[in-house]
């Protein structure tokens, strides 16, 4: 089946959109993590991987949650809306299930582990899946010519 209208989202419109959701999320949880713990967290000397109950909460939980919410209610994080991008089921074309987005979160992570190349992928695959979209049985869309309108000139 073949949506007029649609296209696959490609890997430069999806680091984009990658780079204004990671925005959004440090203007929350860098405060969180100050009024918490001060400047002293950020000190490069710093060799704990997690400084408390808290800082796992908010650099992990907290990102985690307000990411599959979105994908769940929305089909797409801010970022992913600001392209007009959203996620689907790879079969049906149809909303990706609630399961299915838990588990292409949790896949991110196998994507990164050698260099990043799952996630990479997506410029190279014909779907432009990565290893996570793989995994999950998922797709990223967008409209076709999502911009304000389509060029055209007018010989005179």
């Amino acid at each position: 089946m073949q949506d007029q209208g649609l296209e696959y989202a490609g890997f430069w419109p999806r680091v984009g959109a990658s780079i204004v959701d990671t925005i959004l999320i440090m203007l929350i949880n860098v405060p969180l993590i100050l009024a918490i713990y001060g400047w002293e967290y950020f000190d490069s000397g710093q060799t704990d991987f997690i400084a408390g109950p808290a800082d796992f909460l908010i650099t992990w939980v907290l990102p985690a949650f307000a990411v599959i919410v979105f994908w769940i209610y929305k089909q797409a994080t801010p970022g992913k809306m600001a392209i007009s991008a959203r996620i689907v089921d790879a079969r049906s074309g149809q909303p990706a299930s609630p399961a299915q987005l838990v588990g292409r979160y949790l896949a991110y992570y196998i994507s990164m582990l050698p260099l990043g190349l799952g996630l990479i992928w997506v410029a190279f695959d014909k779907r432009k899946q990565g290893w996570h979209d793989k995994l999950a049985g998922t797709v990223v869309v967008k409209r076709t010519n999502s911009g304000p309108e389509p060029v055209s000139f007018h010989s005179a």
